[in-house]
């Protein structure tokens, strides 16, 4: 018996422990009102359900024991009941409590999980917005009629669990005979089940009312446009006036049963509800599929275009498409002005060369500064502002990596390695003449042009695992010249450790005993956990669906993770459904799964991102913004949880700028758009004009492409906003149908108004995969590549990016090398398209050149490509690059020969004289400059002479060796 009490206790405070963390947890995100409305929604309706079925099955037990019969050992059957009704005789009322308990316990626990249900109906607002068949509020579909269907769901469980409890207990106590002469139930067992049986009769006439009603929400497979939602001709016609007879029918049958309370008879109710399964199969079921063979398809396109109509509409407002701008292009150049030309490709958009999904790596190598760092595979685009001009920024955060660290144990894990440090930034239209980033900010700690902020960072995307933090253990905080910084928390964030009870309930809840008795643990410890931003913001918010890529921003001094956030619902009117995890996976979401959106496979159709949320990285404060003020989801759920979410006036100028369109709800409306582009309700039953979104060009995923940010300027705008852009292609077809934008400038009045450039079908444009099969066929292209292979280096495809420009369609695409002895990968080439010629130069300014015949006229030019090679008058320079020249050119001819010995010597020579370059044209400077150091290098650890793309080539293009052997300066040579 000890063991037993000490094993409920065990399990009572195992119990404890979970809901008291996270009392705590909601507690240090001032967010408890989250919890207690979600806590007491849940209690309620687990004790109102599950005491209403455990009322309802326990009340017809009671029942039929009180109607049994007089006993009667005449029967057999009766006498081999007998035995059971002795067993159970004196635990009656224990196994009646039992019961009743066990089936109470498992609807309340059902109904508990419908709280969000529960919410939204008593908190719905209106839409303002009626169906166009029965004229009801969006809201009754969205808030209302879910509710009424899980009251259906829980009578129609309540009703049969019942009549079979009653059945039992009449049969246990002889109310009904199977084998036993004479009738088959007593009066008072017929008036009981007939009493049950016209309750869930009843309910069927309910649920063929409310399906007249779910026919507006129904989906369906439809040949001619795929999933379908909503009534079509057949459901108009057909399906609708059936319900509505059956709903007759079934309430006639229902009073048939009732009726027997005083006919006792069953002749009646068992023709009525037989006469009801008759007319569901008949009415039902085959008068609709005769409507649809007979009268449907014979003229499927004439029946159905109403109800298309209605379908288009519905499914454009209610994923936010219903404004989409769609303008006719030409596809090809209207002007032969190539001087204009040239210069437009200047003014139109601010080609972004930094590909963020490639250069991570590059980030690691040159910014890691630590092995415990560490940045996150996909970096991030946003954009800041220097000299009043905004520059399309690549950034991404020095997060802790625990792999990284020396050794790992408890208190190294936990306690001393607590958090990342800095922000690093480089522009994402330039590159130095070795192809690195050009940092704009970088080091450790970092510095640039961001200014002082605040630079620990303890919640970011690769922070999966608690920290304890402010006790007495210190905290490794950065290494510089002068060696190991330490740190302790000072932010207020986490729940504190001071309290035994607090310890004993994280031991439990962890799983790490040393958490209750650790010395390292003291006055002023505090526990950090759930530290992702997504994490986060589902946590305080749990009715949103969180977008798959949060992303950092420098913001008053803080490092603020911004975070969209979506309401959905699967209840409006004729809009069509689409399965949020499927329609958002691109080739990045394939290999990184932190860019999955968290719904998944959830299927919505109606979306909005109606708050904006950010983390603080050091406090982890958590904010929700109302972005959209017109949604009526979020007012539901604003009226549900009240002082959760601030309102938009309270969004700071500082972070409107960073705010962006979030990539998931522009690729869920790409998705929709590839069919409901047309308006016309012919055109879209055709399918003449359906699109597609193109599998990635640039890898072997055979998965979409995904969208890219850039600053351009659209046909109708006067000047480069920051837009989401991607392209379109026919149904089955490379070539090119469509070009969509989005404007992501926050707080303008153009934010969120989607734009599509529709391509001539009579000439077909190239598309992107066509436009990649160019690059790679072209003969001196493909030699190009084939000298930037050499050795065991590798060529990485950056981001296709397409840019209308001047009635033609300008693709540029960066290309990187990953070299033998280097681990990451360098911009080397510029790949350029437009109107059928195509350039493969060092620089963008080059290929833009070739293209066009002549060079840019603006002043002063954008940063558009990779920093041209210097050129230096200084005769030792030139000397010693003459030399470089010569001993590559000796190391060419030696590797032909397979004669290593020579091959290295080359290297060596090749070095030493890149190294007196290096070292002329340092003093050159300084002397240019009187001394005083001259200017500062903006590609740290490589000076312009020393980089490879400055070395001499046979080719001319600056490609790199087929050894890949490293340079003083780390490039290729």
């Amino acid at each position: 018996m000890t063991l037993g009490v000490l094993a409920v206790l065990a399990m009572a405070f195992v119990m404890f422990a979970g809901f008291w963390t996270d009392w705590l947890w909601y507690r240090s995100v001032h967010y408890s009102s989250v919890f207690t409305t979600t806590l007491w929604t849940k209690i309620g309706l687990f004790f109102v359900f599950g005491l209403i079925m455990a009322a309802s099955v326990g009340v017809n037990i009671w029942l039929a024991h009180r109607l049994r019969p007089p006993l009667s050992a005449m029967s057999m059957e009766q006498q081999s009941l007998d035995r059971y009704r002795m067993g159970i005789a004196p635990y009656k009322r224990w196994l009646l409590l039992g019961i009743t308990s066990l089936v109470g316990l498992i609807a309340g626990a059902s109904a508990s999980g419908q709280w969000r249900t529960w919410l939204m109906w008593v908190n719905g607002v209106p839409f303002h917005q009626k169906d166009p068949q029965f004229h009801l509020d969006v809201s009754f579909y969205a808030f209302d009629l879910p509710w009424y269907r899980f009251l259906l769901g829980f009578g129609f469980a309540a009703a049969v669990l019942s009549l079979i409890a009653a059945a039992l207990t009449h049969y246990l106590y002889g109310g009904l005979r199977i084998t036993s002469p004479g009738a088959r139930a007593t009066a008072a067992a017929t008036g009981h089940l007939s009493v049950l049986l016209g309750v869930f009769v009843a309910l069927k006439a309910v649920a063929y009312w409310l399906d007249r009603y779910g026919l507006a929400v129904k989906s369906s497979d439809f040949k001619a446009t795929g999933n379908w939602t909503g009534l079509r001709y057949v459901d108009a016609n057909a399906y609708l006036p059936a319900k509505t007879i059956l709903f007759c029918i079934a309430v006639i049958c229902a009073l048939l049963f009732f009726a027997t309370l005083w006919r006792r008879t069953w002749q009646l109710p068992v023709i009525g509800f037989g006469l009801m399964v008759l007319s569901a199969i008949l009415i039902g079921g085959l008068y609709p599929a005769i409507v649809q063979k007979f009268q449907v398809q014979p003229n499927e396109q004439a029946k159905e275009a109403p109800y298309v109509e209605k379908n288009l509409k519905a499914t454009r407002e209610a994923y936010g498409i219903d404004g989409t701008q769609v303008s006719e292009y030409a596809g090809k150049s209207d002007t032969t002005d190539k001087t204009k030309q040239r210069d437009d490709a200047d003014t139109t958009a601010s080609i972004r060369l930094l590909d963020p999904n490639i250069v991570s790596p590059t980030f690691q190598q040159l910014q890691q500064m630590k092995n415990y760092y560490a940045f996150p595979t996909n970096l991030d685009v946003d954009r800041y502002s220097k000299d009043g001009k905004d520059q399309d920024t690549v950034i991404g955060l020095r997060e802790l990596n625990l792999n990284g660290i020396p050794k790992n144990n408890w208190i190294n894990d936990h306690f001393r390695y607590t958090h990342g440090y800095g922000v690093v930034a480089a522009k994402g239209t330039t590159a130095t003449s070795g192809g690195r980033p050009v940092f704009t900010e970088s080091d450790l700690p970092s510095k640039g042009d961001l200014g002082t902020y605040e630079q620990r960072v303890y919640y970011g995307e690769k922070t999966t695992q608690y920290s304890i933090v402010g006790g007495p253990q210190k905290e490794i905080d950065y290494s510089d010249d002068s060696g190991e910084k330490t740190t302790s928390y000072k932010g207020e964030s986490g729940v504190s450790l001071s309290s035994p009870v607090n310890r004993a309930a994280y031991a439990v809840a962890f799983g790490e005993p040393q958490i209750l008795y650790s010395g390292a643990i003291g006055e002023g410890s505090r526990i950090l956990y759930n530290r992702t931003p997504k994490d986060r913001v589902e946590a305080v918010a749990p009715w949103l669906t969180i977008d798959g890529d949060a992303y950092p921003a420098v913001v008053d001094g803080k490092i603020q993770w911004i975070v969209d956030a979506y309401t959905t619902t699967n209840g409006y009117p004729y809009a069509s459904r689409t399965t949020l995890g499927d329609t958002t996976a691109d080739s990045l979401t394939a290999t990184n799964n932190q860019r999955a959106v968290v719904a998944q496979q959830n299927q919505v159709n109606y979306i909005r991102n109606s708050v904006k949320a950010t983390v603080d990285a050091y406090t982890g404060e958590v904010k929700l913004y109302q972005w959209d003020t017109k949604d009526p989801v979020l007012k539901t759920w604003m009226k549900a949880f009240p002082n959760t979410v601030e309102p938009k006036t309270a969004i700071s100028q500082s972070l409107m700028d960073h705010l962006r369109y979030p990539q998931d709800l522009f690729k869920v409306q790409r998705e929709l758009l590839t069919r409901y582009h047309v308006k016309d309700a012919q055109t879209f039953l055709s399918g003449s004009e359906v699109w597609q979104v193109p599998d990635d060009p640039t890898n072997k995923s055979g998965n979409a492409v995904p969208p890219y940010y850039l600053s351009m300027q659209m046909p109708d705008q006067q000047a480069q906003t920051f837009s989401l852009t991607t392209t379109f292609t026919p149904n089955g077809r490379d070539n090119l149908s469509a070009f969509m934008s989005v404007d992501s400038e926050a707080g303008t009045s153009d934010y969120g108004k989607i734009r599509i450039l529709k391509l001539p079908t009579s000439e077909p444009v190239d598309g992107p995969k066509q436009v990649q099969s160019q690059f790679n066929s072209q003969q001196d292209i493909a030699e190009s590549i084939r000298l930037l292979k050499g050795g065991d280096s590798e060529v990485e495809y950056g981001n296709l990016l397409t840019v209308p420009l001047d009635g033609g369609l300008l693709y540029v695409e960066p290309v990187y090398v990953r070299g033998g002895d280097l681990k990451y990968p360098l911009l080397r080439k510029v790949l350029v398209t437009y109107g059928g010629n195509t350039a493969f130069e060092d620089t963008l300014d080059q290929a833009l050149n070739k293209i066009f015949g002549t060079d840019s006229t603006t002043s002063p030019p954008a940063d558009t490509g990779t920093t041209p090679p210097p050129t230096s008058s200084n005769p030792t320079v030139q000397q010693a690059l003459s030399d470089a020249q010569k001993a590559f050119e000796q190391g060419q001819d030696a590797l032909k020969k397979g004669d290593w010995t020579a091959y290295g010597q080359a290297q060596k020579d090749l070095q030493d004289a890149l190294k007196r370059a290096e070292d002329a044209q340092s003093k050159a400077d300084k002397s240019a400059t009187g001394g005083s150091g001259g200017s500062k290098s903006t590609d740290k650890g490589s000076s312009p002479s020393s980089s490879p793309s400055s070395s001499p080539s046979p080719s001319g293009s600056g490609s790199p060796s087929p050894s890949g052997s490293s340079s003083p300066s780390g490039g290729t040579t």
